[in-house]
Formats: structure tokens, sequence, C-alpha cells
């Protein structure tokens, strides 16, 4: 990250930006930096000028508490002022929710585009988002930052083998030091469920995307997003899972930010 710019509460955020055409900022997800979407900025700068940045807490960027979601919508709002004062917005997972309750908020956004956004669209994900809170909030309180780690792992259904294989390796530490930002993420989602009156607010045009491969109900999130908001579309991506590859999204979503540009 090379620039940086000022949040309303004073947090200093970093960011980057890469390519030229119309400006679309990156929104990373849980256990995530900026750097996690540098690879898709790249892919994307033929045709955008991509901007990633670390969200607070993470990678270059400061913190600031307590802690709220507004504060991250106005992080937002801060960097698209910082480059140029209007922006498309691409989010991951739980970053695609914020880049959601961004454009509900009236942030001079001009379209969102979001991947797999985990909204519990399944039966029994109430409960289960419920008890992920309370556990999550006992460890980092309890300063127990690998088991709020293996607690976030287990929510997106990774094996309890391939965690423990996780605990031994050289990337552990790294994210255990952004574990506390694992409570940014589950605010964001707010109580898990698809926030039918926020997405029933925003006025632009909205892609959401899914991987063919990936776990089904991720792909009925997505789709239940596209029917919510007004102008939403649904389209799911052949052969890719939740870590999808940069060169077949950036086709797609430049295609979708320069035809609505």
């Amino acid at each position: 990250m090379d620039k940086k710019t000022v949040s309303r509460d004073g947090t200093f955020l970093a960011y980057h930006r890469t390519g030229q055409g119309p400006v679309v900022v990156l929104v990373s997800g849980a256990m995530s930096t900026g750097a996690t979407l540098a690879p898709l900025a790249a892919a994307l700068s033929d045709r955008c000028e991509a901007v990633v940045y670390d969200r607070r807490g993470r990678g270059g960027s400061g913190d600031t508490a307590p802690y709220a979601v507004e504060r991250e919508v106005e992080d937002l709002a801060a960097v698209i002022d910082a480059v140029g004062g209007e922006a498309a917005l691409y989010g991951v997972s739980s970053g695609g929710a914020l880049a959601l309750r961004a454009a509900a908020s009236g942030l001079p956004v001009r379209q969102v585009a979001v991947y797999e956004p985990p909204f519990a669209v399944y039966e029994g994900g109430e409960r289960e988002r419920a008890e992920y809170t309370a556990n999550l909030t006992r460890a980092l309180d309890e300063g127990r930052r690998g088991d709020a780690v293996e607690l976030f792992l287990r929510l997106t259904g990774l094996a309890p083998g391939v965690i423990a294989s996780a605990r031994q390796s050289p990337m552990w530490r790294g994210m255990e030091s952004i574990a506390p930002t694992l409570a940014y993420d589950n605010a964001v989602m707010g109580d898990g469920l698809l926030p039918r009156d926020l997405l029933a607010s925003i006025d632009v045009p909205v892609l959401a995307l899914a991987g063919e491969a990936s776990p089904g109900w991720l792909a009925e999130a997505a789709r239940q997003v596209a029917r919510t908001v007004p102008r939403g579309t649904f389209r799911l991506l052949e052969g890719q899972t939740h870590a999808v590859e940069p060169e077949v999204l950036a086709p797609v979503l430049a295609e979708f930010f320069t035809s609505e540009a």
C-alpha cells in the first residue's frame, strides 16, 4: 500500500490504485487484507482503475475503538473521496455485505458487485450464527486468538484435520494477528440473515456472483441478493469455488463495470 487517507474518526487507511478506466474499490472479506485482492486488481487494470485498501485493523491501516459498522462505511467513504469522489464497489464474502451496506447508506457508489456474501439462507442458519457470535466474543475477550480463528474456519466448513494442519503452518501467526477483526466482519453480517429491507433500498445496479463448485447455499445467498435488490443480476461462474480465480472473475467484473458506467 503506497497511499494513505484518513477516515472520519481519524483512522489512517492504506490503499493502492492501479490501471485506468472506471474506478472500482475492492473490499476484502474476513481474515484478509487489501493485498489478498491485489491479483484481482492487476487482472482488472487493463479496463478499470482498481483500488485495494486495508480495512481498519489490518495491514497498513490503523484502528480506533470502539468499533461500529458505521465506521467501516465511513472508511469506504474516505477511500472513495480520495480516489475521485465516486466509485463502483466489489466485495467478496463478508466484504460483499459491507459493500452492500455502503451502497444502501447513500455513498457515491455507481454499481456494486458481490461474490458469495455468506448470508445464512439455510435452515438453522440464524441459530448457528448466534452460537458463533457468542463463542467468538468469548474467545476474543479471553485473548484466545487462535481459538477465534479456528471458530471462523469451522464456520466456513473446513475439516478439523485441515484446521489442525493450519495451526502448525507459518501462516497461523499472521491469522492470529488480525483475529480481532473477525468481530468486525461478524458485526457487518448482523444476525447472518439476508437483510431484505436494506437490500430493497439499494438503487444502483448490483451483480451477485457465485461459484458453481461452491456450497449450494452460497449460490442461493447470491441469488437471493439479486432477487431482492431492485436492479439485481445473478451469475454463476463455472468451475469456481469460494476462492475464485482472478483470471475468471476479472472479465466478468470489467464487463459489468464498463457497460454500466
